[in-house]
């Protein structure tokens, strides 16, 4: 649970360094000690009795409701998530998705999916859900009289967002579609992971759960898999009594991994972003490139709502290319030397991977214009963005038209 009356006048820099670190957690060192244990011992059958059941945050009780380094995390989290009461950590992002819409739906329910969503929250809706009775649609988030009218029709429990979207990068008006969803009754949720809660307070623009793969900015060194979601006071205790029920846990030790990640996310993500934009403006210009898919570049799609609603951005962008061959992706890939190929990103290292967003649209059009023309997805991590665009340079002069 925050511990932030909502009037903290701290910056955003110094939250995140600060937020999570209570004395009774830390003792006399700056972490919080990583505490490993499955049982947690008590002086008496009356303080057994007094922990209430383990149903209080940030109480002794067993080692699935967490000890001192988890709780530090979570707490960091939700100082750093405006409009939070607190924070539930999942062992992974997909965990935390599957989480989010368990705590919500019930059979016969209705879930409205974006339908740019990350893959894996699309096959939630296809897969584990269906399978619950939860029925589902796509809605285009470029088209908010489409979204207002499927909201009448449809009568949704419950509506997915990510803006920037998976892939692509399209921008929506979140607050404008919350605010038609929320009075439809309908509970909204995001996938906040492209810009966490420095660049994004999705809460605060009508988002009742926002949600983030940790793997991502938060641990920021690929090495720790990790989800959570945050929420206001309601939610976060539906969010949390469904993890307990699900039996979800998190390891101390990645818990300390991702807290370390989370006081350097703030000065990670800027430099990742100033670089992105350097680079982007670089590709913008090259005669093998079609189309540059990133938000944070002027002129770009969904600029002028990332510009109005965003306070910072990533590293995390794609482009299309011109040539009509369509390994074309493939080719540029192999051909980079300093970006790895590789899932995932958000750490500190750059990653490409060539993208195919047609195999998961059902209501949009890519801007691969149905899989004619090959794009690529960049990270861009910490290396000098010269050494990159170099790199990119020496990759795209041996494509094949």
């Amino acid at each position: 649970m925050s511990t932030s009356d909502g009037k903290d006048p701290l910056r955003p820099g110094t939250r995140i360094t600060h937020a999570g670190r209570r004395p009774e957690w830390t003792g006399r060192v700056v972490n919080p000690p990583v505490w490993r244990g499955s049982t947690h011992l008590y002086e008496s059958e009356a303080e057994r009795k007094a922990v209430t059941n383990g149903t209080s945050d940030g109480q002794f009780f067993y080692g699935r409701r967490g000890a001192p380094t988890q709780w530090a995390l979570a707490e960091a989290l939700t100082e750093i998530e405006p409009g939070a009461f607190g924070t539930v950590l999942y062992p992974s992002g997909v965990a935390a998705i599957a989480g989010c819409l368990l705590a919500i739906l019930r059979p016969g329910d209705h879930l409205l999916m974006i339908d740019n969503a990350y893959d894996p929250t699309r096959s939630m809706a296809t897969g584990l859900l269906k399978r619950l009775g939860v029925t589902h649609s796509f809605f285009d988030p470029l088209d908010l009289a489409g979204f207002e009218n499927l909201v009448a029709e449809k009568a949704p429990r419950a509506v997915w967002f990510e803006s920037p979207g998976s892939l692509t990068m399209e921008v929506c008006d979140v607050t404008a579609m919350a605010s038609i969803a929320r009075a439809a009754n309908a509970v909204t949720l995001i996938d906040n992971t492209w810009a966490s809660g420095l660049g994004f307070a999705a809460l605060n623009h009508g988002c009742d759960i926002t949600m983030q793969s940790l793997s991502k900015h938060v641990g920021g060194h690929s090495d720790v898999m990790m989800g959570s979601a945050s929420a206001g006071e309601r939610w976060y205790k539906a969010l949390r009594r469904t993890s307990h029920e699900l039996g979800q846990v998190v390891s101390p030790d990645d818990a300390a991994l991702a807290a370390r990640g989370l006081r350097t996310m703030k000065i990670r993500l800027e430099q990742e972003t100033k670089s992105a934009l350097k680079i982007a403006r670089w590709l913008e210009a090259q005669a093998q490139v079609d189309e540059v898919l990133c938000p944070i570049l002027p002129g770009a799609p969904g600029h002028d709502l990332w510009k109005r609603d965003f306070t910072g951005g990533c590293g995390l962008f794609s482009f299309v290319l011109k040539s009509a061959n369509s390994n074309a992706s493939g080719q540029l890939a192999d051909a980079l030397k300093l970006f790895g190929i590789g899932y995932s990103w958000g750490g500190f290292e750059s990653l490409v991977l060539p993208i195919y967003p047609d195999k998961h649209r059902s209501v949009m059009n890519a801007p691969t214009q149905g899989g004619a023309k090959p794009a690529v997805r960049l990270s861009i991590g910490l290396e000098d963005p010269d050494d990159l665009i170099a790199d990119l340079e020496q990759a795209l002069g041996q494509l094949d038209n």
